[in-house]
């Protein structure tokens, strides 16, 4: 992730056009790695749905962009699909301050990651993501260490290959993006690479839990106005009811997708 791109060397020169279609051919390359490292998706997938099914949760540990973006994830689940903001966690180097003003020195601290990890009562009931571009972040490292302490199963989340986590974790996902086309700037093709396989992780494990039916969000909550339509689109698409009864359905089990279809169905 530090080695220079020979595509972007002179990129300080070049006209906007140009420095887009650099960055924009650079993003190609990312959807190939991701589907490189689909075999060891899959293996954390399942293990990831498992422990949910047992009661377990899905930590994200990360620094940096790392970080927002675990937190990002961890943060969609509960109106997405449902499931309580104990399931999914994100676990970031400075805490919720550093969600919009960058804490970077936090990295280093191998202490803060395991206290912090210690915080949410891990356990070898819990599925333990670290993410970490470079691979080395001690916070992340030392998070890691003490959740595979207590037997909880890690999985390294990195674009570099044979770095700390990759060689700690029980599976590693190894996302080989190359080069940035700023040298060094994770935040661009791995940080890209990341949100994808994260969405990959909580999607297919949501699935496997039973919150999606063919491909709608069964369990998704109406949080506002759109959601709120989109529970009643399901409602209908689902039991082919109207959207007056569908509603009216909604309303009376307390805007339950599966106990409203149940109710229509028994009408």
């Amino acid at each position: 992730t530090e080695k220079r791109n020979p595509r972007s060397t002179h990129i300080d020169t070049m006209s906007t056009r140009d420095m887009l279609k650099i960055m924009s051919d650079e993003n190609f390359a990312v959807a190939r790695a991701v589907e490189e490292a689909l075999p060891s998706i899959a293996v954390a997938v399942d293990r990831i749905a498992d422990a949910l099914k047992k009661g377990g949760r899905l930590i994200y540990v990360g620094v940096g962009s790392s970080g927002r973006l675990g937190v990002l994830d961890a943060a969609e689940c509960p109106p997405t699909y449902g499931v309580g903001p104990d399931r999914v966690i994100g676990v970031m180097a400075g805490g919720t301050p550093a969600l919009v003003r960058a804490a970077e020195g936090m990295e280093d601290s191998a202490e803060a990651g395991e206290h912090d990890i210690m915080a949410v009562n891990v356990s070898s009931h819990d599925v333990v993501v670290g993410i970490s571009a470079a691979g080395g972040a001690a916070y992340v490292v030392s998070a890691m260490r003490y959740a595979s302490r207590v037997g909880a199963f890690t999985v390294a989340l990195t674009a570099n290959r044979g770095s700390a986590i990759d060689v700690m974790a029980d599976q590693s996902i190894v996302v080989a993006t190359g080069a940035e086309v700023v040298t060094g700037s994770t935040r661009m093709k791995a940080g890209t690479a990341t949100k994808i396989v994260l969405n990959m992780l909580s999607t297919a494990a949501m699935i496997k839990n039973g919150k999606v039916y063919e491909n709608m969000m069964i369990n998704v909550r109406p949080t506002n106005a759109k959601l709120t339509q989109r529970v009643i689109n399901i409602t209908c698409e689902i039991s082919g009811a109207s959207r007056e009864d569908a509603e009216k359905a909604l309303n009376e089990v307390d805007w339950d997708i599966r106990r409203a279809c149940e109710l229509l169905k028994n009408k």
